[in-house]
C-alpha cells in the first residue's frame, strides 16, 4: 500500500535566488558609472563609493583626477606630474600617489591629497613603476616591487606622513604586482618578473615578507582589500575577468569580472565591497568602464543533498559536494619504513600496521599520528605486509595479507592493544581494498591469491564483529585497487589487471557494485580514503610513481593538487578535505617513512535538476 507521502510527495523550498556557502561566494559584479576619461595604468584611493582615481595613459601620459561617489565620476584637480604604472592609497579626500613613469625614467615622486589639491612631498628612495602599493592612510603606507634600472625590484619602503624608509625587501622580484592592506600588514600578490607571469603571494608583518599561498591564476594583478580580506581582480598579458579572495590563508576563486581587462584601478578595504575602473581591455582598447563588486548582506546558506525550486531560473535544483582544489604538505615521518601497510583513522588521528616491501616479509610494527608525529603503539601478534583495514585510531581492523604464505587472519585494535579476533577472511589474498569504520564493521574487495599469486579476485567480504560473509562481487577483478567508505557506501578504484593497468571505479551500496566513471588515470598501487561514495579520494600510483589526485564528487572523478612525492602502495587516511598518505614505495619496490597531508577548502555547487 502506497504512504500518503508517496501519493502526495513532499513540500520543496522555493527560494529567488540560488543558495551559497557565504555572502563571499554568491557576490557579483554590477555596472557603475564610466569615467570621463578612459585610461589604463592608473592608480586609485578609497573605497566602493567614495573613490579616488588619478594619472595613467590615455593614451598620452595623464595628470587627470576623477572621484566617485557610488554613482558617477567627476573631474577633480590634476596631478602636478603627470604619469602612469604609479600606486596609490589612502581616501578620496586624504591620498597619496607615488612612483610611476613619465618620459624619459621612472619616478619617485609623492603627492598628497587634501580632498581638493594635489601636494608635492618627500621623493621615494628608488624611483620606479608598476610597483605595489597598499594602506587606507596617506600617512601610513608602504611601496614595494616596481621596474627601474636595471630590472625588476624587490625593495620596500614604507611612508610614515613625511618620508620614505627602506625595510625588508620582498623575496621574489615583481613588477606590475597587486597590493592591499596597511604599512604593518599588508600583502603583496602576483605581478610579473618579465617573464614569467607570477601567482607568488607575500604577506608583509610589519618586518619581513612572508612566502603564502599563491593565486589560483598566475598573472599581473590589481587587488584591494585588507590583510586578511583582500580581492584580486584582473591583470594578465592581455587581460583576464578572474577575480579571487583571500581570508588569510588561501586564494578562491569567485565571480568574473564583466569586462576582462589589465592594468586597472582599483579601491576597496574588504573583500566583500570593491570597484575597478579604467584599464586595458583585450585586444588593446583603453577603457574607462567600471564595476562595482558587492557581497549581498543574506543569502540562503548551501548544505550538501539540499533539494529546492528557484522560482527565478524555473529549475529544481540539488547541491553536491565538491573541491576544486587543494594543498600537499610535509607532516612527521614514521618510524619503520613501510609499503601496503593497513591503515585507520583521520588526518590527525591515524594509525598504520604491518607493511613492509621487499626484501623484508612483513612487520608487525604499528604506528600512531596526532596530526604532527608517529609515536610506537603495542604491536600486531602476527608479522604481516600487503594486507588491509580500516576504521578508526581507537577501533580499527588488518585483515589478510602475507607472513609470507597466504594469510587470513583478522585482528582488531581497541586504542591500546592488537587481538587476534579468531574470524578468518573466506578467501586468502593480498593487495585488497578496505573501507570500514570501526573493528566490527568492515569490508575488502579484491586483491590476488593463488600461487605465485595470479588470480584477481572480484569477492567482496564484509565483518559483523564475529565473522567474515561473502557478498556481491566487483564487477571487474584487480588486485592493489583504492578502496574507502563502509559497509554500505565505498568506492574500489583503479588497480591492476591482467591486461594491465586499471582506470574502472566502483560503487558499493550495501549490496552491489555498480561500474561508475573511470578515473582520468590508469595506475595501480593508487591509495583510496574517504567516508563514502559520494566523497572520495584516489591518490599516487605507478606508472611510473605518480603523485597524481582525484577526488570523486559522486558523479565525476577530477584531478586536483599532486603530491610532492610521487608513490605507490602507501597507506591512506582521512575524509573530507583532509587526508594523510603514509610510507609507499617512491622507487623501485623499497618501501619509505614519508608522510604528506592533504588539505582543501570543502565547497558545495548546485546543479540543475531535469
Amino acid at each position: 500500500m502506497s504512504t500518503y507521502k508517496e501519493i502526495k510527495g513532499f513540500k520543496v523550498q522555493t527560494l529567488a535566488s540560488d543558495t551559497a556557502a557565504s555572502g563571499l561566494s554568491s557576490a557579483t559584479w554590477a555596472s557603475g558609472g564610466t569615467m570621463n576619461t578612459a585610461r589604463t595604468w592608473l592608480a586609485g584611493a578609497g573605497i566602493q563609493t567614495a573613490s579616488l582615481a588619478f594619472g595613467g595613459e590615455e593614451p598620452a601620459v595623464s595628470g587627470k583626477t576623477e572621484s566617485y561617489n557610488g554613482s558617477s565620476w567627476t573631474e577633480v584637480a590634476d596631478l602636478n606630474l603627470a604619469r602612469y604604472a604609479l600606486a596609490g592609497s589612502g581616501t578620496y579626500t586624504a591620498a597619496l600617489a607615488y612612483g610611476g613613469y613619465a618620459a624619459p625614467s621612472p619616478r619617485a615622486q609623492t603627492e598628497v591629497w587634501n580632498g581638493s589639491a594635489w601636494t608635492e612631498v618627500s621623493d621615494l628612495n628608488t624611483a620606479r613603476y608598476g610597483l605595489g602599493g597598499s594602506s587606507t592612510s596617506s600617512t601610513a603606507a608602504i611601496a614595494f616591487g616596481g621596474d627601474a634600472p636595471p630590472g625588476v625590484q624587490t625593495v620596500a619602503e614604507t611612508w610614515n606622513g613625511s618620508s620614505w624608509t627602506e625595510v625588508g625587501d620582498l623575496n621574489t622580484a615583481r613588477k606590475e604586482i597587486g597590493g592591499s592592506g596597511t604599512s604593518t600588514a599588508a600583502l603583496g600578490f602576483g605581478g610579473t618578473s618579465e617573464p614569467p607571469q607570477r601567482a607568488n603571494t607575500e604577506s608583509w608583518d610589519g618586518s619581513s615578507w612572508t612566502e603564502v599561498s599563491d593565486l589560483n591564476t598566475a598573472r599581473q594583478a590589481m587587488g584591494s582589500g585588507t590583510q586578511p580580506s583582500t580581492l584580486a581582480f584582473g591583470g594578465g598579458a592581455t587581460g583576464v575577468a578572474n577575480t579571487e579572495a583571500w581570508n588569510g590563508s588561501s586564494w578562491t576563486e569567485l565571480a568574473d569580472l564583466a569586462t576582462a581587462r589589465k592594468s586597472i584601478g582599483a579601491t576597496g578595504v574588504n573583500n566583500t565591497s570593491a570597484l575597478a575602473f579604467g584599464g586595458n581591455a583585450p585586444p588593446n582598447t583603453i577603457t574607462g568602464i567600471t564595476e562595482e563588486w558587492t557581497a549581498p548582506s543574506t543569502f540562503s546558506k548551501i548544505n550538501t543533498g539540499q533539494v529546492y525550486f528557484n522560482s527565478g531560473s524555473n529549475a529544481f535544483k540539488v547541491t553536491q559536494f565538491t573541491l576544486s582544489a587543494g594543498t600537499w604538505s610535509s607532516g612527521g615521518s614514521m618510524g619503520t619504513v613501510r609499503a601496503q601497510a593497513s591503515s585507520a583513522g583521520t588526518q590527525t588521528a591515524s594509525l598504520v600496521a604491518g607493511g613492509s616491501a621487499p626484501p623484508a616479509t612483513g612487520t608487525a610494527n604499528s604506528e600512531e599520528y596526532n596530526g604532527s608525529a608517529w609515536a610506537e603503539g603495542n604491536n600486531l601478534n602476527n608479522a604481516v605486509q600487503l594486507n588491509c583495514g580500516r576504521g578508526t585510531q581507537t577501533s580499527a581492523l588488518s585483515m589478510a595479507g602475507t607472513n609470507p604464505s597466504s594469510y587470513t587472519g583478522t585482528e582488531s585494535y581497541n586504542g591500546t592493544s592488537w587481538t587476534e579476533t579468531g574470524h578468518a577472511v573466506n578467501v586468502a589474498r593480498r593487495q585488497a581494498g578496505a573501507g570500514g569504520i570501526s573493528n566490527t564493521s568492515g569490508i575488502f574487495f579484491g586483491g590476488e591469491g593463488g600461487s605465485p599469486y595470479t588470480d584477481n579476485f572480484t569477492k567482496t567480504e564484509e565483518y559483523n564483529g564475529s565473522s567474515w560473509t561473502e557478498v556481491g562481487d566487483l564487477n571487474q577483478g584487480r588486485t592493489q585497487p583504492a578502496g574507502s567508505g563502509t559497509t554500505t557506501s565505498a568506492i574500489a578504484a583503479g588497480g591492476y589487471r591482467p591486461a594491465g593497468y586499471s582506470n574502472d571505479a566502483e560503487s558499493w551500496n550495501g549490496s552491489t557494485w555498480t561500474e561508475i566513471t573511470n578515473l582520468n588515470t590508469a595506475l595501480e598501487g593508487r591509495t583510496g580514503f574517504g567516508t563514502n561514495n559520494v566523497e572520495a579520494f584516489v591518490v599516487g600510483g605507478r606508472s611510473p610513481f605518480q603523485g597524481i589526485t582525484e577526488f570523486w564528487n559522486g558523479s565525476s572523478w577530477t584531478e586536483i593538487a599532486d603530491m610532492a612525492t610521487g608513490r605507490y602502495n602507501g597507506s591512506g587516511m582521512g575524509s573530507g578535505s583532509a587526508g594523510l598518505i603514509a610510507g609507499g614505495s617512491t622507487s623501485g619496490t623499497t618501501g619509505s617513512t614519508t608522510t604528506e597531508e592533504f588539505s582543501s577548502p570543502e565547497s558545495n555547487k548546485t546543479i540543475t535538476v531535469s
